[in-house]
């Protein structure tokens, strides 16, 4: 809430942002670092080369980048990739200099692709089978991994296919160095454990630091560089004396090379174009990037990076995502984050190489298992069991065969469910529908099917349309939308919202959807038309009986919500886009609403969702500055200077002590925030309060509340109202 104004771009925005982006770049760092080696190391490349990706996409890549909040680096997505790559090409030095000639001629294409503008393709991809190829990896990676955090000679495991390692794992258990596998086992705790611990401060501080302050140690007191095996450490070496032009080109003319050149390209650019569309939707300035130019960026990084030695990088998620959480406000927290990684690489060798491999391990398998978690197959069957069988026959075919043979399969599986379900072949890869105007609303009529083959189609037209209008979008023609079709539309929903606009769609009673997921694929049904059927869970049992006791209005239905919530602080690095069990109810200041919320957090395989119960004070006379207050803790302490000066009173230690008030105008809440508003406040328990255009926001914590806690609740919003409504009168 420091300002809600878009951050320049540019020098200006370096002087007018260096503060947010110097401090997200370094803790971005601190995360990319032991990242960036294992995924180096992982990958059969030298591990210091992941850390010179890293750094040219931050000090090279992030000045010619098209998007303002991606982190671009090494990814666990690309490890099967390169280390086939140089397995195949012979294994070793040899190999990874063959590899890197095939990074530098995939990276040249990938810049003609952007220049050509073919950055839209990514939508022709269904996700489930996006999704199944990645966590596809994430069990590839897995069945290696784990030989290394037991202490098993990773000489023994080249040339193994995934499932031969599986079968490996009990081998390797009965052969595990007890020293080496305690250290991996603790690295898994601390990560794993972490998200566990309450208060901000932990959730804020990146999991691989913790285990690099453990492990460390804990190699160096057990004495690990003299008493294990050379392979149980990182080693760097002559890092600044390898790097010279490495890339080998030799093997152009086979099928092996131009084989991984189309892998290379494929996943390399589906995976950043669409982190960068992800993280666009997390961005608390709601900018839009320019997936073209960030794709010839990364392009030109990789074209570098491949030169010199080092792997492929792509707009990495999970590091984006922290960059926008750690408060990163321009392009140049990229800049910093590469910057310290150079001064690393400059100053602190030495300590790199106390790293034990097994704590890299751990942080790999931790990566592993994000992608291909259980909660991503249940993320998957939530929107429809269709998905759910793509997802898996991706999966099991990429394991068994490669990248590309697996992804074709869920793509051709995704068409089979469609003809089945009556597209016709000439509607697979055409857009139908009608286009029209009248004044300042726009009207498109959407024809039989609508689904990511022909996604592209519908991009067109909605690009043509100024999205500060209103748009009315016609189902009643069409007999089918798929997942991909109703996660665009949502976007749009958002985009044209933030824009001053809207999107209303008509006909949508006229279809069944596939599940109770709001983006669930949808087909026309002729018994569905003018049928409502609502079922009431538990809570939504409780919350009706508390409404009809305390006089409160009730609706249960989820909703999408696009800017109710826009510029509060909550949502800022996170999105709101549903809320359902709505309580509303008027008292004498203006309008109460609790509703149940869907908080996101991330994006993509490193999303997480959080349910919370949040009330809102809308419709009210009183001229309040906006502001934002919480209880203080250690982590408002430390990242003050990012969030936002605590603006203390003097006057009022205790108040000053318990909560960390921050805001725009300083001088305005210091005027407003009068002794009866101070003193109320100290002998409450502690809320988040938070107002914006004079509307207010209360809640407890990141949970849902139950009937008293919100009863609770809207008695504090009541009482608070009523003292704001006294300083006025």
């Amino acid at each position: 809430m420091k300002t809600t104004e878009i951050p320049k771009d540019g020098l200006e925005g370096l002087k007018q942002n260096w503060t947010n982006d110097a401090v997200s770049g370094f803790l971005v760092f601190l995360l990319a670092l032991p990242l960036s080696l294992g995924i180096a190391k992982a990958s059969e490349f030298p591990p210091a080369m992941g850390v010179l990706t890293a750094m040219i996409g931050g000090l090279f890549v992030s000045i010619f980048a098209g998007s303002r909040l991606t982190i671009k680096g090494p990814a666990a997505g690309l490890i099967t990739i390169c280390a086939g790559a140089v397995t195949e090409m012979g294994g070793g030095t040899e190999g990874w200099k063959l590899a890197l000639g095939v990074i530098v001629v995939a990276s040249l294409i990938q810049i003609v692709f952007g220049w050509l503008k073919f950055g839209s393709l990514s939508d022709f991809f269904p996700h489930s089978a996006v999704h199944g190829m990645l966590a596809a990896i994430g069990l590839i990676i897995f069945s290696k991994q784990i030989h290394v955090l037991l202490g098993i000679d990773p000489a023994t495991l080249k040339g193994k296919e995934p499932i031969e390692l599986f079968e490996m794992i009990p081998h390797s258990l009965m052969n595990e160095d007890p020293r080496v596998t305690m250290v991996g086992i603790i690295s898994l705790i601390i990560i794993f454990g972490l998200p566990f611990i309450k208060g901000k401060l932990f959730k804020k501080v990146p999991a691989p630091v913790i285990v690099l302050l453990v492990t460390i140690p804990l190699a160096w007191i057990m004495d690990f560089k003299h008493t294990e095996p050379a392979f149980d450490m990182v080693k760097i070496g002559e890092f600044w004396g390898e790097i010279g032009i490495n890339a080998n080109f030799s093997m152009i003319g086979t099928f092996v090379f131009w084989k991984y050149v189309i892998m290379f390209l494929f996943v390399n650019s589906l995976e950043s174009l669409l982190t960068v569309k992800a993280i666009d939707g997390l961005d608390p300035w709601k900018r839009i990037s320019n997936p073209n130019k960030d794709l010839m960026a990364v392009g030109a990084g990789n074209a570098l990076a491949g030169l010199l030695g080092g792997l492929p990088m792509i707009s990495e998620v999970a590091r984006s995502s922290a960059n926008i959480n750690f408060g990163a406000r321009t392009r140049w927290s990229n800049f910093f984050h590469g910057f310290f990684l150079l001064v690393a690489m400059l100053l602190f060798i030495p300590v790199i190489e106390m790293i034990p491999n097994t704590a890299l391990a751990a942080l790999l398998i931790a990566v592993g298992y994000r992608l291909a978690s259980p909660n991503e197959f249940f993320k998957t069957y939530k929107i429809g069991s269709e998905q759910l069988v793509i997802f898996i026959i991706t999966i099991i075919v990429t394991v068994s065969t490669d990248l590309l043979v697996g992804v074709g399969a869920g793509i051709l599986m995704k068409f089979v469910f469609h003809i089945l379900n009556g597209v016709s072949f000439r509607n697979l890869f055409k857009a139908k529908y009608e286009f029209s105007h009248q004044g300042d609303e726009y009207f498109i009529k959407v024809k039989e099917s609508a689904i990511f083959s022909n996604l592209i189609g519908f991009k067109k037209a909605f690009s043509t349309i100024d999205h500060s209008k209103k748009i009315t979008v016609d189902f009643s023609d069409a007999h089918l939308l798929d997942h991909s079709f109703m996660e665009y539309l949502h976007h749009m929903e958002d985009e044209c919202a933030h824009a001053g606009g809207s999107v209303v769609s008509v006909g949508f009673d006229r279809f069944k959807p596939f599940s109770n997921h709001p983006l669930a694929a949808r087909k026309y049904s002729p018994d569905n038309v003018n049928k409502l059927e609502i079922k009431l869970s538990p809570r939504q049992l409780e919350l009706r009986k508390f409404a009809e006791n305390n006089d409160w209005s009730f609706f249960p239905q989820k909703v999408k919500i696009s800017i109710k919530y826009k510029d509060f602080p909550i949502q800022n690095g996170n999105k709101i886009p549903y809320e359902e069990n709505t309580l509303g109810k008027y008292v004498e200041a203006g309008k109460l609403e609790s509703s149940d919320i869907t908080l996101q957090e991330g994006a993509r395989h490193s999303q997480s969702e959080i349910q919370m119960t949040i009330l809102q004070v809308s419709e009210t006379d009183l001229l309040i500055p906006d502001f934002a207050l919480e209880p203080e803790g250690l982590f408002s302490k430390l990242f003050e200077g990012v969030l936002g000066k605590d603006i203390d009173f003097y006057n009022h230690p205790v108040f000053s002590k318990k909560y960390y008030l921050r805001g725009q105008n300083e001088d305005q809440i210091r005027s407003y925030f009068t002794e009866n508003i101070i003193q109320f406040l100290e002998n409450r328990e502690e809320m988040h309060i938070e107002c914006h255009r004079n509307r207010l926001i209360f809640y407890k914590k990141r949970d849902l509340l139950n009937p008293s806690e919100i009863l609770y609740i809207a008695k504090f919003a009541e009482e608070f109202l009523s003292i704001l409504q006294n300083k006025e009168a």
